[in-house]
C-alpha cells in the first residue's frame, strides 16, 4: 500500500461483515495525499479507518466511505454521457440557423458514420454483412 496513490476496495461477503483489507498501519505507511475508496462500508468496510457515509482524512490519506456507492454513480455517469453527446453534436449545429448540418468529410463524422443513403460507408464494415 505504501507505493499506491489510490486504492479502491470492494470485498464483501453476503450476510457477513466485510473483511478488513487495509489496516491502520497500512494507512499510516501511505503517501500523503493518497486516496482510499472503500465501497464496502455498508457492511463494515474494508479499511479499518473507514467511516460509513463519510469522507475522512487519516494520516494525510483521504478515505471515502460512502455506503451504497453504486447508487451514487448513475447520476455522474448520466451527466458524463450527456456531456459527451453534447460535445459530439454541438459542432454540427449551425451557429446562425441552429440547424443540424453535416460535413461528410469531417474526421469525427467519418469515424462515427456506419451507413449513409442505404449503403455501408464505414471502412471497418465495408466487407461485412450488416
Amino acid at each position: 500500500m505504501k507505493k499506491q496513490d489510490i486504492c479502491i476496495t470492494t470485498a464483501q461477503i453476503p450476510g457477513k461483515k466485510a473483511p478488513i483489507l487495509i489496516t491502520e498501519a497500512m494507512v499510516k505507511d501511505m503517501k500523503a495525499g493518497s486516496v482510499i475508496v472503500d465501497m464496502a462500508t455498508e457492511t463494515g468496510g474494508n479499511c479499518e479507518l473507514s467511516e460509513r457515509d463519510a469522507v475522512v482524512v487519516k494520516y494525510s490519506v483521504t478515505i471515502i466511505g460512502h455506503a451504497n456507492y453504486a447508487a451514487r454513480v448513475p447520476t455522474d455517469t448520466s451527466a458524463l454521457y450527456a456531456r459527451n453527446l453534447y460535445n459530439f453534436i454541438s459542432p454540427m449545429i449551425d451557429g446562425e440557423t441552429g440547424e443540424l448540418t453535416f460535413d461528410w468529410e469531417d474526421e469525427v463524422i467519418k469515424g462515427a458514420l456506419l451507413t449513409r443513403d442505404g449503403a455501408v460507408v464505414h471502412a471497418a464494415l465495408q466487407d461485412k454483412e450488416v
